[in-house]
């Protein structure tokens, strides 16, 4: 039986993988926090586990969807990093490892773009806190090299499926009538359905050719009072108030969050999934999001 790894496997990502590995026939084994998964300090059960496995997928790591204090952004920067260094002495370790290892990383690793999309080959990284999260991450993966492995970073937007993840919050301020612009509502909104970004999984291990570092996320990114716009259409809902930035910043407080994650402009495109022929299922936000809420 053909076997995959998911590390981190137990979170939105990764449980709509296990159940899509599955399907297909694959052993999927997970590693992570809790039992019955793999723990990440039994360093011979992980090595055994990628043993001629045919992919290791790494999705861990701590939601930024906290507030960025000290402890909290310790644990965001070490739940990826050191688990990814965790990762790579494996597969030292391995006399057969997985042909394909991909790791998370995040689209967040951009600057705040409003004039124009980033690229892989032309975009610009930022700088702050996220952006630093991202590129450690990306050079914690990169440092090892792995003759028996390609390896392949999946900078990814914001993940939209249904049963929960970020569409729940979304959702909820349609509900209540909160569902205008955010801030100036002039930010970009790269997204990806998780099953286009399932298919990038499989895309790049059938192109044995494809490594290094890949935008997922859908080609036609929108304008925040868009996406708010297309959203309110799907739930039949005519009006929304708007959530200009201090009510935003107030609210982020008490409800444990910061308004980075929607008010930094990611405006990202896939250019080199789009060149090596990878078809998007859900190129449009409007055919995504009537896929999640009225299916």
């Amino acid at each position: 039986m053909k076997k995959v790894v998911l590390a981190g496997g137990t979170g939105f990502v990764g449980t709509y993988f296990q159940q899509k590995f599955q399907e297909l026939g694959y052993e999927v084994i997970i590693i992570a926090r809790t039992a019955p998964a793999i723990a990440w300090n039994n360093e011979k059960e992980i090595i055994s586990a990628l043993e001629g496995a045919e992919m290791l997928i790494n999705l861990a790591g701590k939601s930024v969807n906290c507030r960025y204090n000290e402890k909290n952004k310790k644990e965001i920067l070490t739940s990826r990093t050191e688990t990814t260094n965790i990762l790579g002495k494996a597969l030292q370790a391995c006399e057969n490892p997985p042909e394909l290892w991909i790791n998370s990383s995040t689209a967040t690793i951009y600057r705040h773009a409003e004039d124009r999309p980033m690229t892989e080959a032309e975009g610009e990284i930022g700088s702050g806190f996220s952006v630093n999260v991202a590129t450690s991450w990306e050079d914690a993966f990169f440092s090892f090299q792995l003759p028996k492995t390609r390896q392949a970073a999946l900078r990814i937007a914001i993940v939209l499926g249904p049963d929960g993840g970020v569409m729940t919050p979304y959702v909820n301020l349609v509900k209540f009538g909160l569902g205008g612009k955010q801030g100036s509502g002039s930010q970009m909104f790269s997204w990806i359905h998780i099953e286009d970004l399932f298919q990038i999984t499989l895309f790049l291990r059938d192109n044995k050719h494809l490594e290094g570092v890949f935008n997922c996320s859908a080609p036609h990114p929108v304008k925040n009072i868009e996406q708010m716009r297309l959203i309110r259409a799907h739930m039949k809902k005519s009006f929304g108030l708007p959530a200009f930035k201090w009510m935003l910043e107030l609210g982020a407080v008490f409800i444990g969050t910061e308004t980075e994650l929607v008010l930094k402009s990611r405006w990202v495109v896939p250019e080199r999934l789009v060149q090596s022929g990878f078809d998007f299922q859900y190129k449009t936000l409007d055919e995504a999001l009537y896929a999640i809420i009225v299916n």
